[in-house]
């Protein structure tokens, strides 16, 4: 595994664009198509935690990796199903079937995004995860271009918001189904017999909360969803009442950042320690949520642009590290209901809640003006999630203890400093 040949990298980096690529050309959207047929406030923060509850399926898809199937098989699978359901999104008439038909689209794909974890980290060293995960954020990035060509190109005058994404995500994620065939084999960890409702569930990773700086983490990162949720979830929104009219591009100048912090993620891990990287994460966020409160309270739309660049350095010093972190604290046994676990409670449980709670901010500081168009105060916004964005930063601080784990992937021995 330390001498992983180079036509395996190259596989999981095609793997990690693809499946980044297809969701994000119509989910980073979705919450502005949601607003143009009229849905909001409860409903829509309802619709757009699909992604929370796709997230609580990944402990389940994970037991499965680790006891049934192999791992690229499963994925394979997922996105056909995925492809063909986009298709049934992007072409009826039923406003009420589109809506519906995102749930069981997004319980499908979300737990992919730790089962592709899983694949890369089961065939090369660890250390090298954040590098082949770039080209995730590379995908994400691209799906920009779909906008630009059919605005550009072909003069569609509304993509973003319309039900062209969901067409262009089908297309990719049946291209994505084929090539994940071509993965290296990654199968099932060797444990045979009847899968137990605890593997299912992915209980079995909660024995992991007994280590104390484990829980510590997981706590941190739970309520920094709470926080994160709001750009996340809410972006598209916010540029849409500043009038942006390139939303997806936009927004994807964050990605852009991402991809120059995932790459040097590895080398910032190996100087720092897993506490100080994450640190720099947690304060990035901070800083991005104070410069969407400048922009807005001076008027300059260049602090929004600010804010979003700090995403790659959130996403990849504090989330992606964090899954390193889990990985490394894991049994084999259950590094992939491990990151399923992870991935349910943050981007699941946490996700959900986050949702509503900015929803319910959003909506509290939301006014109608004469005309019927919406005014939203968003320096309060911001600024309430500023402040409790720092407070997550000072528990992680305060209650995770400075751990050195060995990062070399041979090794198995865990040491407290």
């Amino acid at each position: 595994m330390s001498n992983s040949p180079i036509k395996t990298q190259i596989s999981l980096c095609v793997m990690m664009f693809m499946q980044y690529l297809l969701l994000a050309v119509w989910w980073v959207p979705y919450v502005a198509y949601l607003t143009n047929i009229g849905i909001s406030g409860n409903l829509k923060a309802l619709i757009m935690s699909s992604m929370a509850i796709g997230f609580m399926a990944s402990s389940i898809m994970g037991a499965f990796a680790d006891r049934y199937f192999s791992a690229q098989k499963i994925l394979s699978f997922t996105n056909l199903i995925v492809a063909i359901l986009l298709v049934c999104v992007g072409l009826t008439s039923n406003i009420t079937l589109s809506v519906i038909l995102v749930f069981p689209i997004m319980i499908l794909y979300m737990p992919t995004w730790s089962l592709t974890g899983v694949i890369v980290l089961k065939n090369v060293q660890s250390e090298q995860f954040p590098r082949i995960r770039l080209f995730g954020t590379l995908g994400w990035v691209a799906s920009g271009l779909f906008s630009l060509v059919f605005i550009r190109v072909f003069q569609v005058k509304v993509f973003d918001g319309g039900t062209l994404p969901f067409l262009c995500g089908s297309g990719i994620a049946l291209v994505a189904s084929i090539l994940n065939l071509t993965l290296p084999d990654t199968p099932p960890s060797g444990k045979t017999g009847r899968i137990s409702i605890t593997e299912l569930l992915g209980l079995n990773a909660f024995t992991m909360f007994r280590d104390r700086n484990f829980l510590i983490f997981v706590l941190s990162a739970f309520t920094a969803v709470l926080a994160y949720s709001l750009y996340y979830t809410f972006g598209a929104e916010f540029l849409q009442s500043q009038h942006f009219k390139y939303i997806t591009i936009t927004l994807n100048w964050g990605q852009a950042g991402e991809l120059f912090f995932l790459f040097i993620t590895s080398i910032v891990l190996t100087r720092f320690g897993f506490k100080k990287t994450m640190i720099l994460g947690l304060s990035a966020m901070i800083a991005r949520y104070l410069s969407f409160w400048w922009g807005s309270v001076s008027d300059t739309p260049t602090f929004y642009i600010v804010g979003i660049l700090f995403h790659g350095v959130i996403f990849g010093l504090f989330f992606v590290t964090g899954q390193i972190y889990t990985d490394k604290k894991a049994p084999d046994s259950l590094r992939a209901q491990a990151q399923g676990l992870l991935a349910f409670l943050l981007w699941g449980v946490g996700l959900i809640i986050g949702n509503f709670i900015c929803s319910n901010l959003i909506t509290a500081n939301k006014t109608i003006d004469s005309t019927g168009g919406a005014v939203y105060n968003w320096p309060v916004i911001f600024g309430v999630i500023s402040v409790f964005s720092l407070i997550v930063l000072l528990f992680f601080i305060l209650f995770f203890k400075k751990e050195t784990l060995f990062l070399n992937p041979q090794s198995t021995n865990h040491s407290n400093q």
